[in-house]
């Protein structure tokens, strides 16, 4: 067992000769430090950026670059064979075009051959070499024979040089790494063509320059939304109020936002354009009435109550902009429900009275306290739609949950 309690996998982790590859080594790390059985597999110019020694002190395996190393073992055919996902970063255009083409001249592409397990490259490179017709034909034809192939990140490059090339950070890679161990088809490229926006995190209301009205939500479930779409295809602008220190998913667009009126101006801005908005955001639903001009302290003068107003219901308002006409009516619209049984019923009760007062196409409902759904990593719930359908959604990491969501996001834009 690993440290997630499931089966520890054979990993192989497939190290292409770019800048890059110094990143990997957090990759290996973590890896290991989750349980997982890890063998490194470089090129030879991969060990011109990181040496052999330092992949083997990470992963405890040997390292070797060539089909002629430990041939008793046949290396090159086992290592492909035993292992129950392979990893390739970085994944340069000369390793893809090898990769693509069936190449076999050295033990990384030969394993590759031989792998029957899921395969994941992640990309990097500069922009224009990501951007070339030959770049992107390869890697339409890896993903065509089922192989996932990740978008790179945008940003600093080599040098100067910024823009589409980079690699993924190395948490997001082995974030998605377990999410295909989790469940293989979770990265489907359904959501191509398709503009979505999510909203992630929870919003803070000033109340005077040092204090404000906030709530637990740490926007891990909204950021592995808007990761999870963008790497299935879709055009996805992630608008995040407070989080808890989360890097920006690669290949998304990020607008920042603190109160829950700028995160309504955001959505405002950004939803008649998009297809789908997904309001994973633990919106406020009160904001002090007046703001102190400075910080309130102790004394005679502390007040003995604080006015609330509420905030506008961005949910809402989203549905009835589309009933009005306002909006693009093929729309998709998904809201969340953070619920707690009571007196009057339990979670599904309280749910779907929501469900039909907010008039959104999908309901994400999670029950909530214990240790539930707010700043873990795990989640579960069940997925209710304007149809009456009531989809349960097994209890697993929040990148598992997200892939459900999408699912049926999926479904009802296809339909």
């Amino acid at each position: 067992m690993n440290a997630t309690g499931s089966a520890s996998k054979r990993i192989v982790v497939g190290v292409g000769g770019g800048i890059a590859a110094y990143k990997v080594c957090s990759v290996v790390r973590r890896l290991t430090e989750l349980g997982h059985q890890v063998r490194v597999v470089p090129t030879e110019s991969a060990l011109q950026f990181v040496g052999a020694a330092t992949f083997e002190a990470l992963s405890g395996q040997p390292v070797a670059t060539g089909v002629f190393a430990n041939v008793p073992e046949v290396p090159h055919v086992r290592l492909g064979q035993e292992a129950d996902l392979v990893v390739v970063a970085p994944a340069t255009a000369d390793l893809m075009a090898r990769a693509a083409h069936g190449m076999a001249n050295d033990l990384l592409t030969s394993t590759l051959l031989t792998a029957r397990c899921p395969v994941i490259f992640a990309p990097a490179m500069h922009t224009e070499m990501w951007e070339h017709p030959a770049t992107a034909e390869n890697v339409a034809t890896l993903r065509s024979r089922g192989n996932i192939v990740v978008e790179p990140a945008s940003g600093r490059l080599t040098g100067a040089d910024s823009g589409a090339g980079r690699l993924p950070e190395p948490e997001e890679i082995v974030a998605l790494a377990m999410l295909v161990l989790e469940r293989a088809d979770a990265l489907p490229r359904d959501l191509e063509g398709h503009r979505v926006v999510v909203t992630a995190g929870g919003t803070r209301e000033p109340l005077d320059p040092v204090r404000f009205l906030g709530n637990r939500s740490s926007g891990k479930q909204g950021y592995a939304l808007a990761r999870l779409a963008a790497q299935r295809g879709a055009d996805v602008v992630l608008i995040a109020g407070a989080t808890a220190n989360l890097a920006d998913p690669a290949a998304v667009t990020v607008v920042k936002v603190g109160t829950a009126d700028q995160m309504r101006q955001a959505v405002d801005k950004h939803a008649p354009d998009a297809e789908a908005v997904i309001m994973a955001a633990a919106v406020a639903d009160f904001r002090p009435t007046t703001l102190a001009a400075n910080k309130i302290k102790k004394g005679d003068d502390e007040p003995d109550t604080i006015p609330l107003s509420r905030n506008d219901d961005i949910l809402a308002g989203l549905v009835a902009g589309r009933r009005e006409g306002g909006l693009p009516r093929n729309r998709a619209i998904v809201g969340f429900a953070a619920e707690t049984g009571d007196e009057h019923g339990d979670v599904l009760f309280h749910a779907r009275a929501k469900l039909a007062r907010k008039g959104c196409d999908l309901l994400v409902v999670n029950a909530v306290g214990d240790g539930r759904a707010f700043e873990v990593d795990s989640n579960a719930g069940w997925l209710l739609g304007a149809d009456g359908s009531e989809v349960p959604v097994e209890h697993g990491s929040k990148d598992l949950m997200a892939s459900r969501i999408l699912d049926a996001l999926s479904g009802l834009l296809g339909a």
